[in-house]
């Protein structure tokens, strides 16, 4: 794989199929003011290759990563309340969530989770993203 990684940007890894992960994918650039972010599918080879490097069973995830490089990466409702952090808005305001125990937390995002495709529905492939929007995505 030749993609040399953002250093200076945090990493979005998401189920590219599920059409809550993508509207999730479109607010979030919407409020991404500072442009922290960049974006790669769970099912793209950048997103195999960054799930293999930190141990992290795609088949096994139902859940949105966050890769902060050089720091850590984050899982679940804390890797959305670590991108809540850097959105416009008051959206900035979900961090405080974060003194919620995890296991909680996690409880409901994988309610949510497991059920995403029978409440949102699924697309047949990734998203395509759109000429000016192909920047914030990782090949």
């Amino acid at each position: 794989m030749t993609t040399e990684l953002p250093k200076d940007k945090k990493i979005i890894l998401f189920d590219g199929v599920c059409n809550l992960c993508n509207n999730s994918v479109n607010f979030i650039i919407e409020h991404d003011k500072k442009d922290v972010f960049r974006f790669a599918s769970l099912q793209s080879e950048i997103g195999q290759k960054l799930t293999s490097e930190r141990g992290i069973d795609p088949e096994e995830l139902d859940s949105i990563v966050l890769i902060e490089p050089g720091v850590a990466y984050f899982k679940k409702s804390t890797a959305a309340l670590e991108i809540s952090k850097e959105l416009s808005g008051g959206y900035s305001m979900l961090k405080y969530f974060s003194f919620l125990p995890e296991g909680l937390r996690d409880g409901v995002y994988d309610l949510i989770a497991n059920n995403r495709y029978k409440w949102f529905g699924k697309k047949d492939s990734c998203m395509i993203p759109t000429p000016e929007l192909k920047a914030k995505f990782l090949d």
